[in-house]
């Protein structure tokens, strides 16, 4: 038998098990951290890719009538970063029973269009797009 020193009466090591134990919780919960980390640099990328589109959009928008010409057509383009836009302007036929509209669009002398603008982005299976629409007039002078 071995002589118990007089300070480490009654206290005992973990075992091997507790250890492994251990290193198993702190391993899951490990993994755990970083896949919240990883997601949530994804949806960060994914934020700012939408944002560079929505700014281009709003550009794109803009220059129909300036250096894009109001007329019905197709145009195509590319802007910053690889996007890709599409532009496809045709007339305005109103929407549904709306006949008042198209009345006004008369009595006024204006002639509207309808603006539809894709955007396409990335490359392979994280192919991304998005649509914008809006409606533009034109007065027509006589």
């Amino acid at each position: 038998m071995m002589p118990r020193l007089p300070g480490l009466r009654g206290t005992r090591g973990f075992t091997l098990i507790e250890v492994l134990l251990a290193f198993v919780i702190f391993a899951v919960s490990f993994a755990v951290v970083l896949e919240i980390v990883a997601g949530s640099m994804r949806s960060s990328v994914r934020a700012r890719d939408y944002s560079e589109a929505a700014l281009l959009a709003q550009s794109v928008m803009e220059s129909v009538g300036n250096e894009l010409p109001l007329a019905v057509g197709s145009y195509q383009g590319e802007g910053n970063g690889g996007l890709q836009w599409t532009l496809e302007i045709t007339d305005y036929a109103g929407i549904g029973d709306d006949d008042r509209t198209l009345e006004l669009i008369e009595l006024s002398q204006t002639r509207l269009f309808w603006l539809d603008l894709t955007l396409t982005w990335g490359d392979g299976r994280r192919q991304r797009e998005a649509v914008f629409s809006t409606i533009r007039g034109r007065v027509e002078r006589s």
